[in-house]
Order: C-alpha cells, then structure tokens, then sequence
C-alpha cells in the first residue's frame, strides 16, 4: 500500500476547506475513489473532488467518448454519474471511513438544478461542493455557464445562497480572459477557485474522415496543457483575494510545486491517475521532498512565492515577439 510519511507540514487551509496535504485527486479521474483504494492510502489524500454529479442518474455521451493523443487525452464522457441521491446513500458512507476532505462536483444544465443539489447537499457530511460552470446553459443556447461574467455570476450568487459549506467554482480555460471570470465569480460569493477545466479540442481520424469521437469535441487535459493551466493559474491568483487551486497536467511533486509556487494554494492532480494509479501519493512525497531539500517546514511558506524576472530590458513584449528597435 502506497502511503505517505510526515516529516513537514504540510497541511493546508483553502477558504475554510481543511486538508492534511495540498493535493486533492480531481473530479471525473478518481471516480468515488473506490476504484484506487486496492492501490493507495486513501488516508494520504489531501482531498477528493468526486465524480461530476447531476440531479439525476446519467448515462453520459455514447462512445468513442476517449482519444489519446501525444501529451494528454480528449473526453466527451458527459457527465456518467449515479445522481446525487446515490452519492449521499453509498458513497460518502465509503469515504468518510478515511481522513481526507470530500469535494462534492456538481454540474447542470439550469441554474435550478444547480441550486437544488446544493439544497440537497447542504446537510450531507461533505466538506465543499465544487461548481462546474462549463455545462451548456440551456436557457441561453448552449452557451457554458462559464464562458461569460454575467453567466458565472448568476449561478454563483444563486448557488451560494443554499450553500453554507465552502463554496469552489472551477474555471473553464476556454474564455477570452480569465482573470475577468475569476473576478466575476469571486463577486459574486465563491470561497475559492479551481482551475483549469479541460481545454476544448478535437482529434480527426484522417482515414474515416471524421471527428475520432462520437460528439465531435472533446475536453483536453494531461501534460500537454500544463504550461497554459501555469499561466492561467498566476494570472488569476494575482487578480483575486480569495485562494485557488490549481491543476492541469499535474503529474509528479514537481509540477505540483510550480503551481504553488505560482500562486496556488492546494492542487489537483487528473489525467495521471489514469496512467499511474499512485500518482496523487506520489505527488505528495514530491512535495515534502521538495521542502525538505530547501529545509522548509510548512507547505504555506512557498505558495505564491515566485519571482518574475525582469523583461524591462529583455528586448521582448512577454508573447514571444521581438519588439523592433526604433
């Protein structure tokens, strides 16, 4: 069994949100977390997001609904979950036998069914609910709730109204400047924020002549999208007050300390656990290794410490350009 030693602290408190460690496995990766405890301590976890929950049972979108490609994968799963009502009855039982937070995520397709399953939720022995903004609103055409301020907002300010647990609402990439969003959905009464979701995508496949899944597009995550989940992650943590969690092609202790070191205050480790069903303990112990190489002795000490070099005099605009002499 993969465990954890504790030497630093490493403990962590995001808005309210308790964890014994930084790292939480990410929703829609670790299922209920039944399905990695033949392999790791659950006990090791700082947290788990669990799978996407909707008012109602789902049977998500019909297959291919999974493609590989060269650093990551694309899903269109759309949201397979047993319903919230499930999820109260059979699975918090299952996790609570450890001690790590439980993060409920829940998605909808209406600002009510976001509101009801907060209602529902709100005497649940969960730690947080998780908004996933990056479902289609059906009431404006489709469009995520996530994609605009005004979308973020609402169903923020309405959700947070039959939430009194720690309020986290996760952000989609897939926006013009999310720095704006970020700001929107703290406004509007978000505790803290995580992100990114997955980055839009598509995969073709050259002999059928057609999208590799079945819906076409699909969300992108893994290593690939690291370096711009980094940038959004800073960018955002330097516009808001209140704490964010980071995440986006996490794979080693590592990664996990660029994103604190960026501003993070805890992480979300995904598409690894598909690869390497240790990944979120091992994250851990890179963490504490890290510390412990520079003699730190609380994870707190470095989150938000990264120093930005001078490009004052660089000879480039911060995109890559080169900007002409005159």
């Amino acid at each position: 069994m993969n465990t954890v030693n504790k030497k630093t602290d490493l403990s962590v408190n995001v808005a309210g949100l308790k964890l014994n460690n930084p790292v939480i496995a990410a929703s829609g990766t670790f299922g209920f977390a039944r399905e990695y405890s033949d392999y790791i301590d659950l006990n090791g976890l700082g947290g788990v997001s669990v799978k996407g929950l909707t008012l109602k049972p789902r049977q998500g979108n019909k297959p291919p609904r999974i493609a590989e490609t060269p650093a990551g994968i694309l899903n269109s799963v759309g949201l397979q979950n047993p319903g919230v009502i499930h999820f109260i009855k059979e699975e918090i039982p299952f996790l609570r036998k450890y001690n790590t937070a439980i993060i409920a995520n829940i998605a909808g397709n209406t600002i009510d069914d976001y509101c009801k399953m907060a209602e529902i939720l709100q005497d649940a022995d969960i730690d947080a609910i998780e908004l996933n903004v990056s479902c289609p609103n059906v009431k404006q055409g489709g469009v995520a709730f996530g994609n605009t301020c005004a979308g973020i907002s609402e169903v923020t300010k309405r959700v947070r109204a039959y939430c009194k647990k720690p309020l986290i609402v996760k952000l989609t990439p897939n926006v013009t400047d999310i720095k704006e969003i970020a700001k929107a959905a703290e406004d509007a009464g978000a505790d803290s924020l995580s992100l990114i979701n997955t980055i839009l995508g598509m995969a073709i496949d050259i002999h059928r002549r057609r999208p590799v899944l079945a819906q076409n597009f699909g969300g992108l995550s893994g290593p690939a999208v690291k370096p711009v989940a980094l940038r959004m992650v800073y960018e955002v943590a330097h516009t808001v007050k209140i704490p964010v969690i980071g995440m986006g092609g996490i794979s080693t202790g590592e990664d996990a300390v660029e994103f604190l070191l960026a501003g993070a205050s805890a992480v979300m480790v995904g598409t690894m656990n598909f690869v390497n069903p240790t990944a979120c303990i091992d994250v851990v112990k890179g963490i504490e290794k890290y510390l412990e190489q520079y003699n730190i002795s609380s994870v707190m000490d470095i989150i938000g410490t990264l120093e930005l070099n001078d490009t004052s005099t660089a000879g480039g605009n911060g995109c890559g350009c080169q900007i002409e002499s005159k």
